[in-house]
């Protein structure tokens, strides 16, 4: 379990899952994913699933797993399966209510990420920003990325969609 200042993310469990179908449905009101594909990734990663909580009450969550660089899984689309060789730790989706921001989730949750990449001997992160957020993840040491092989995989994130990825010291 890594904190914030007053929040931490801890492993996310079956139980967890209502809490953060709640919170997209919140956050993300156009990109938001059927319960099915949450209870997929848990099935399939659950060390890369994460819920943010605060004296008990989940705040956030997170979701990440294995991938390959510059393929971007559909939204709301099942993966069925992980790669055989993966290039970096996907970070799929997060989101975090208004009340638990501004201390530190970002930061803690890129140190759980960044651990896994280690684990696994990955060296980079990778993910889709969405709603503007590419200056926030920029802060963290995220890159944009733009070519021709994921300029059509990022229409299902919608219109500000961007690609970005770090690589790992």
């Amino acid at each position: 379990m890594i904190s914030g200042q007053g929040v931490k993310w801890r492993s996310a469990t079956a139980g967890d899952l209502d809490a953060t179908q709640k919170i997209g449905n919140e956050i993300h009101l156009d990109l938001s994913e059927r319960p099915e594909v949450f209870a997929e990734k848990l099935a399939l990663f659950p060390e890369g699933c994460f819920v943010l909580v605060q004296d008990e009450t989940v705040l956030g969550y997170a979701f990440v797993h294995p991938w390959r660089l510059n393929d971007i899984p559909k939204l709301n689309e099942f993966l069925r399966r992980l790669p055989l060789s993966p290039e970096c730790i996907l970070i799929h989706d997060v989101a975090v209510l208004r009340q638990a921001r501004g201390q530190g989730a970002s930061k803690s949750l890129f140190e759980l990420v960044a651990n896994l990449a280690k684990e696994r001997n990955l060296s980079y992160l990778s993910l889709v920003s969405v709603y503007n957020s590419h200056l926030h993840w920029a802060r963290l040491g995220f890159e944009l990325v733009s070519n021709d092989l994921i300029a059509d995989q990022l229409n299902s994130y919608g219109e500000t969609a961007r690609y970005m990825v770090r690589r790992l010291p």
